[in-house]
């Protein structure tokens, strides 16, 4: 059996990236998982399996329409949509199969026809070929049992769109060759989904909290309107239940998910009757909200608080799936504005137990909590932690933001180290991002926000922005950064402050924050001028005109100590160095040091973006001030100070109010 690792990249599979696959289904979902594998592995040759050639021909002019739109946003270039085109073919004969890798079926919710349709697969495919459902409800013990060689079949279901969400749930259930679980978890994250794996049981994990959530609201249409419904609705997710069963066609779905519960785990599941009579939902839009007379509102609230709470101990009394993996399934997947367990720690113990109570008292035999419910939160929330080589390996896992660092994040990253930097047993860590694309793209701009024309305030806050940094400062075991991807502004001040620093051929680095009209406020004035004295000339250009730092330089450089291929050679690479770091780490120096001379500058970014001449000022300062400072600390301190001043300008408010508002920043009205 494989060793399971909570980053599925660790995994080292046996069986290559798949070179044929086909989709069985060209109706909705179907062409749209080809499409993200196409996306993904552009070589690959993929087959669309219809019984309709009409379905097929859509299915293909689909993906063409999308490759085309990827390019006129500027997303794909001509070269790359022609190649993700290519190799796309659609059939009406299974036969066609007999060379597919992986044969993924995608056809509507109908037990006996996928139980047919795996019959047909399984008669032509090599004893190989992989073989998954994207059923959304059905168990793969139902669907698979009957099969010659169940072992290499199981469920990855997708959340549409499936070409953009990056959710997939795969499906560990009793006959399943537990090496293919891993090898299909470590697709996926190559490929750049979030796989999350859940056990065997109706509806999986995420449609059992879509499911009853939507369930939930027609049951209290006894009361209220469904625009009243989905406009308490919002306080939670960002289109209400009414709202998304129209955009989905949603309500046969509903019918037949509650009811497969119902059979299998008792009538509180029976699906709403009033799902069987109505097509279209007269509701509210996401952002139009109507008026709810107080008492409706609580009442829709408590309950749609109470099914949510009922579903998540549910879940996780019975090892459905992990919390860490809730809470991000139904943020990314499901549209939720927190997770369920986030929303229960804000909501309190007390006032959460009283909801659920009263939930359960109104709705016998729905599930209550098995422990006190303080003891579900007891998790890591944003970080995965493995164990190879005697080595801790933390990977910094919020996709959905690169992997960006905010308060929550950071505290947990803390206290991993502060959990094993005195185990005997622990040689050291490695901090990776989680995926291929991003090490971490910096910080969130958090409280920073509120603190803006405030000096004070805002130095006190990098000050504490600052403490995990200063903690591996002081750290005697060795802690190695393993660049896998972009490392932007926090990112990269995180991995400086490592002891060693590994990284991707094909990764880089950057500081952008000047682009924003503010300084670096955690150590980059700082750090690495005292680390690489012989590289100061390029730490300008990165903090005054956002310039990139590519691997292979920062090699050249001596700023990363080595290069590696790919992810496996990555994390070999940092581990070799942790072990050769015993013993050796050293604090970073006190004592004034040279750096290269400060030249004048147009105030323009490497991109020709304009900047502001006034923080550009406040930077080269700092930076020139730092260099001078007796100690390491004071010059830290130099740091945050500065941060605080850039904070007060003109600049910062305009650079500020541009992120927020995803436009480019205008310093031409700034100074």
């Amino acid at each position: 059996m494989p060793k399971t690792f909570s980053n599925p990249l660790l995994h080292h599979p046996a069986r290559p990236l798949p070179r044929t696959v086909a989709v069985i289904g060209a109706g909705t979902i179907g062409p749209d998982i080809g499409y993200y594998l196409k996306s993904a592995l552009p070589g690959l040759r993929l087959i669309l399996v219809d019984v309709a050639q009409g379905a097929l021909d859509r299915a293909l002019q689909r993906f063409a329409d999308y490759a085309a739109k990827a390019v006129a946003k500027g997303k794909m270039s001509e070269a790359e949509a022609a190649a993700v085109t290519a190799g796309v073919v659609g059939t009406l004969d299974y036969g066609d199969l007999a060379e597919a890798d992986w044969v993924l079926e995608a056809a509507t919710e109908d037990l006996a026809l996928k139980r047919r349709i795996f019959a047909q697969v399984e008669a032509v495919v090599r004893p190989d070929a992989l073989i998954t459902s994207n059923t959304s409800s059905l168990p793969a013990e139902q669907i698979f049992s009957g099969l010659a060689h169940p072992e290499r079949a199981t469920v990855t279901h997708f959340f549409a769109p499936a070409w953009k969400n990056p959710v997939v749930e795969v499906v560990r259930w009793n006959r399943v060759d537990a090496a293919h679980v891993e090898y299909l978890r470590w697709l996926f994250c190559t490929t750049g989904k979030v796989p999350l794996v859940t056990e065997d049981v109706a509806c999986f994990m995420l449609d059992r909290i879509f499911d009853n959530w939507c369930n939930e609201s027609a049951l209290l249409l006894d009361g209220a309107t469904a625009a009243e419904i989905d406009s308490v609705a919002s306080e939670f997710v960002h289109a209400g239940p009414f709202f998304v069963l129209n955009l989905a066609n949603g309500n046969p779905i509903i019918t037949e998910t509650n009811t497969l519960q119902a059979e299998l785990e008792g009538e509180h599941y029976r699906p709403a009757p009033v799902f069987r009579s109505v097509d279209r939902w007269l509701t509210a839009p996401p952002g139009r909200p109507v008026a709810v007379a107080p008492h409706t509102a609580q009442r829709v609230r408590e309950r749609l608080v109470g099914v949510l709470v009922s579903q998540t101990v549910d879940i996780l009394d019975r090892n459905i799936g992990e919390p860490a993996d809730l809470d991000f399934g139904c943020r990314q997947a499901l549209g939720f504005k927190k997770g369920p367990l986030e929303l229960m720690r804000d909501v309190g113990g007390a006032e959460t137990g009283r909801i659920l109570a009263r939930f359960c008292d109104e709705r016998r035999g729905m599930p209550a909590a098995k422990k006190p419910l303080g003891d579900y939160q007891g998790f890591l929330r944003h970080v995965l932690v493995d164990d190879l080589d005697g080595v801790k390996i933390i990977t910094l896992r919020r996709p959905e933001a690169m992997n960006a660092l905010h308060d929550e994040m950071t505290d947990e990253i803390l206290a991993v180290i502060r959990r094993f930097e005195h185990d005997p047993a622990v040689a050291g860590f490695v901090l990776v991002g989680y995926g291929n694309r991003a090490f971490c793209a910096g910080g969130d701009i958090g409280r920073f926000v509120d603190m803006l024309g405030d000096a004070t305030a805002s130095a006190q806050y990098a000050r504490d922005c600052s403490r995990l940094l200063v903690h591996l400062d002081q750290m005697k075991k060795p802690v190695v950064a393993a660049i896998n991807g972009m490392a932007l502004g926090g990112g990269f001040e995180l991995a400086m402050r490592c002891h060693s620093i590994v990284a991707l051929d094909s990764a880089w680095m950057q500081m952008p924050e000047i682009t924003l009209g503010i300084v670096h406020g955690i150590g980059a004035m700082v750090v690495p001028y005292r680390r690489w004295p012989q590289a100061s000339a390029q730490f300008h250009g990165m903090l005054r005109r956002a310039e990139r730092l590519k691997a292979s330089r920062a090699f050249e450089l001596g700023v990363v100590d080595g290069i590696a291929n790919d992810y496996p050679e990555l994390i070999r690479a940092a581990i070799g160095r942790v072990k050769a770091l015993d013993g050796q780490v050293g604090n970073i120096p006190d004592g004034a040091i040279e750096i290269a001379p400060l030249d004048p500058i147009v105030p323009a970014a490497a991109s020709g973006q304009p900047l502001s001449a006034e923080v550009i000022g406040i930077l080269e300062r700092a930076v020139s001030a730092a260099a001078a400072a007796p100690t390491f600390s004071e010059a830290l301190e130099i740091g945050y100070v500065a941060w605080g001043e850039s904070a007060c300008t003109a600049a910062a408010r305009e650079g500020i109010t541009a992120f927020q508002q995803k436009r480019k920043p205008d310093f031409t009205k700034t100074p």
